[in-house]
């Protein structure tokens, strides 16, 4: 087989992607395998929240959080209100919905870039609000060497791999909430594959390397960004996008309301309407500019094989009448 023809050779490449994900895991549980190759986005026009995830949990196992280890990452990476961080009512439904499962263990950890994490956290009342669910809070700027595990393998942009936070390395089920930003500092974007950025050391409380100060430096930020994911698990999605930013970002930019949530179990899929969005609503130049997949960050994870590798393999469906009408609106900007 030619060198060429091995690239193109699907089997090739899915056991390459398969061996840099393996490879990255470092001992760790492997995320769940996606059972198809579609990933399906849920829409809806709903503006509360737990309205949204009664919808959306008819789409779901009904055991999905019940007895498990679950942990929650939302956005907190600053002080700011909604939409640069997670919205209180959003955090509010999300630790409801999943208290009344009945998990082993309910827990939110968090690191923010641009603030203090305790302060960021207290000042948005995670703290209170968290403890009205039995819901556990981590500080992960207090988390000493024990409390990271180390993700290394072959083929990341990572110089000596990174750090994920312990609490997220070892869940059963990892749940995430998300914003619709743009990202000027690099990322472009700052959705479900930018958000577990949070979840990453900042300095290793060892030697103290800095691994945020490398990652913001790198001509392969967009890359290292995807790279998170092959030991992040990603097991259920929920966008806020009632507000978003189309351009600034991430803590303040202009302002759009699509007016929407977004739901689904594969990061790569709702990133990819996330930007379809912001299309639609005119945002930077760099975002707008080529195919969607060519945009770093998912074409790095379509690689690696932690979700979809195409527009062609997204399913839209709306929760309800105004996510249906929305689905039928992005689907050109997606396409």
């Amino acid at each position: 087989m030619t060198r060429e023809a091995d690239r193109r050779h699907p089997f090739v490449r899915a056991t390459r992607r398969a061996a840099l994900a393996l490879g990255a895991l470092a001992g760790m549980a492997a995320r769940p395998a996606r059972a198809s190759p579609r990933s399906t986005v849920w829409l809806s026009g709903e503006r509360d929240p737990r309205r949204v995830l009664d919808r959306l949990a008819a789409q779901l196992p009904r055991d999905l959080a019940a007895g498990k280890r679950v942990a929650v990452k939302a956005n907190f990476n600053s002080a700011d209100p909604f939409p640069a961080a997670t919205a209180p009512d959003t955090l509010d439904a999300l630790l409801a919905w999943l208290a009344a499962q009945r998990p082993a263990r309910l827990h939110l950890a968090e690191r923010s870039g641009m603030g203090d994490t305790r302060v960021v956290l207290e000042r948005a009342g995670v703290p209170r609000l968290a403890g009205r669910y039995g819901c556990e809070v981590e500080v992960l700027d207090a988390t000493g060497a024990e409390g990271w595990v180390a993700v290394r393998g072959p083929g990341l942009h990572w110089r000596r791999g990174f750090l994920l936070a312990r609490s997220f390395a070892e869940a059963e089920l990892v749940v995430q909430t998300c914003c619709l930003e743009i990202h000027r500092f690099g990322g472009r974007f700052t959705m479900a594959l930018e958000n577990p950025v949070g979840a990453v050391a900042k300095f290793d409380p060892r030697d103290g390397w800095d691994y945020m100060r490398e990652l913001h430096a790198s001509p392969h930020q967009r890359a290292m960004i995807a790279e998170i994911s092959t030991a992040f698990r990603h097991d259920l999605i929920l966008m806020d996008a009632r507000k978003g930013f189309r351009t600034g970002g991430p803590e303040a930019g202009t302002l759009v309301e699509p007016g929407l949530f977004l739901a689904s179990r594969d990061p790569v899929a709702i990133d990819a309407v996330g930007v379809a969005i912001l299309r639609r609503y005119g945002t930077t130049p760099e975002l707008t500019a080529g195919p969607i997949f060519a945009q770093e960050q998912l074409a790095r994870a379509a690689e690696l094989g932690i979700g979809v590798e195409s527009v062609a393999a997204i399913e839209l469906r709306g929760l309800d009448e105004a996510g249906a009408r929305a689905a039928e609106e992005l689907r050109p900007f997606l396409a």
